[in-house]
């Protein structure tokens, strides 16, 4: 295969947005090598795996024209999640004159106009004989789109293997190559790791590190909350617990809930914050939006009756059952709307380039959803634009936030326990907590009583920067205030002098506080507990090893009982030697 001029020469590399910063007359350079390693290997298979918005779309038009002009293919097939990308990806074929059927059906006949259609993995599961013809009566290339949906339900996998068996190309494109289970994924190869299981593997790989480096993408910046929570179960018990605390499994799913009940002060000053930072982001960039991702359709349209409130404008709320949703993302995309409010239809694929700032506001924390709606902000247009993307203290959650830059891929089947090692019984506990993916389970169990906010800390580059401050401070202003432009190392400069401050602030205030009142013992010590979890929590996250080793390294070394059984003069002495951990990094 050779390359040949194209017209998607003249479309944009990061289409439907603008080219990222130096790139707009060009293939970018991830792009031009993708088409290389394609031509090279001339398989009837190839996985392209690229971070969200780094121009997936525009690498793959460019493969099916070529292979149109060379006849090596007669029309063109492309696969995707939902209805809204299937159309997108008609509009984005139509600029390089490449025409896709996107809304005809499978079952109905098309134009003679069109070189193929588009259609979702739910249209091929309802029509796969249909599809299975028409790859056969052409040679066809079909484009997978974020092809790890076709492994979402046995049916769609089993029509998309069915369909498509005999195509002559297929190109299979992601940018989160894994999933949370082990169903395998139709037309992409998996080798043996020697470790009982089978990962999968890709032809090609752009990640989120390299195009980060190249400025195809934004960095993020990601504005962690905790606060203190209080509710009451559906058996009438009232229980309490600081959001990112090491908690059991049930009680962080509870307390998580918590945090997200709109009937609670947690999400107000959430939004006040993020509406605050979108304020600072349109001084640099005037078109900049933002976006709440919600849990489910109750939640999402108080958070925009909340909106609406703290911005004064009235935020576009899209809902999956809603017919308009299309038209509704079209239209924020295209205009300079504040915000906007969805449940999961825009966690992926759906491109609004001018989402500078997110709040993470749902239940669904699987690394794979987590991914794609991160995905949404990171889209560059012009050279140090900034994302911030607003977080709940959960421990699942800043560890997907801290691995943002790992590759992953798909794993089939599970290694023997003594390959992998046995955990303590707490790092055990801790891990099954952490393997929480929804708290959706527990909605109508419980009864919010109180749901505080505080600012915890800003997670950049794997680095956690900031102490806890209360909301509409001085210190939670600062991070706030990060300019809307700026260069990755910039970034860590910045964050690393807004901590300097904070910190010596603190010392200062250390220094005038007069001697406390006397307190009775129970009080005194659940105040240094808290503490010393807090401190815990910063070490951890600067380490980047569980709560429960550094719980564990301080017992060791200062020595005592469990904490719960500690005395005050123990627990004083692990805070002092949390503080020399935390001091030494």
């Amino acid at each position: 295969m050779r390359l040949v001029n194209s017209p998607v020469d003249q479309l944009s590399p990061a289409f439907p947005g603008r080219a990222a910063w130096g790139t707009a007359s060009r293939l970018r350079a991830w792009q031009v090598a993708a088409l290389s390693r394609y031509r090279e290997l001339d398989q009837r298979d190839f996985l392209a795996v690229a971070t969200p918005g780094a121009g997936k779309t525009t690498f793959a038009l460019r493969v099916a024209t070529d292979l149109l002009a060379e006849r090596r293919i007669e029309q063109v097939i492309v696969v995707a999640p939902t209805e809204h990308l299937k159309v997108q990806w008609a509009d984005a074929a139509a600029k390089v004159g490449l025409h896709l059927d996107p809304g005809l059906g499978g079952r109905k006949p098309r134009s003679r106009q069109y070189h193929g259609q588009a259609v979702t993995y739910a249209g091929v599961a309802a029509a796969t004989h249909v599809f299975e013809t028409r790859t056969v009566a052409k040679k066809t290339l079909v484009i997978f789109d974020e092809i790890h949906h076709a492994g979402d339900a046995r049916s769609w996998g089993e029509a998309v293997e069915q369909a498509f068996e005999l195509a002559t190309k297929r190109l299979a494109l992601t940018g989160t190559p894994f999933r949370t289970d082990t169903n395998p994924i139709p037309f992409v190869r998996y080798v043996e790791t020697g470790s009982g299981t089978r990962q999968s593997q890709a032809d090609y790989v752009y990640g989120y590190a390299e195009a980060l480096r190249d400025q195809v993408v934004r960095p993020v910046v990601f504005l962690a909350y905790g606060g203190g929570m209080r509710w009451r179960t559906r058996a009438g018990d009232e229980l309490a617990a600081n959001l990112g605390e090491p908690l059991t499994k049930d009680v962080t799913a509870q307390a998580w809930r918590t945090a997200l009940d709109p009937a609670g002060e947690w999400i107000p000053a959430v939004l006040r914050a993020a509406d605050q930072r979108l304020n600072e982001v349109r001084r640099h960039v005037p078109d900049a939006g933002a976006l709440v991702i919600a849990t489910n359709q109750r939640t999402a349209r108080a958070y925009a009756r909340a909106l609406e409130q703290i911005s004064g404008e009235r935020p576009i709320v899209v809902l999956s059952d809603d017919a308009g949703a299309s038209r509704k993302i079209e239209k924020f995309a295209e205009g300079e709307d504040r915000w906007m409010v969805a449940v999961r239809m825009v966690s992926e694929g759906v491109d609004v380039p001018r989402l500078a700032v997110g709040v993470f506001a749902t239940a669904t924390s699987t690394p794979l959803f987590f991914a794609q709606a991160v995905g949404r902000f990171v889209r560059s247009r012009r050279r140090g634009e900034l994302a911030s993307v607003f977080v709940p203290t959960v421990p699942i959650l800043l560890a997907h936030a801290s691995s943002l830059e790992k590759q992953r891929d798909h794993v089939l089947g599970k290694p023997k326990a003594a390959e992998v090692g046995l955990w303590d019984p707490e790092e055990a506990l801790l891990a099954e907590a952490n393997r929480t993916r929804s708290v959706a389970d527990f909605e109508g169990e419980q009864e919010t009583l109180e749901a505080i906010a505080a600012f915890d800390h800003v997670l950049f580059d794997s680095h956690a920067y900031g102490l806890t401050a209360e909301p509409s401070s001085v210190e939670e202003a600062e991070y706030l205030g990060l300019p809307g432009l700026l260069e990755p190392d910039q970034v860590s400069a910045l964050l690393a002098e807004r901590q300097r401050r904070q910190v010596a602030r603190r010392d200062r205030q250390a220094k005038r506080t007069k001697e406390p009142a006397e307190v009775s013992l129970f009080r005194a010590l659940e105040g240094r507990r808290k503490e010393l979890n807090s401190l815990v929590s910063q070490v951890a996250r600067v380490r980047g090893v569980p709560h429960s080793h550094i719980h564990s390294g301080l017992r060791r070394e200062a020595g005592g009982p469990a904490l719960s059984q500690a005395s005050t003069e123990q627990v004083e002495a692990r805070i002092k030697l949390a503080r020399q951990w935390l001091a030494a990094g």
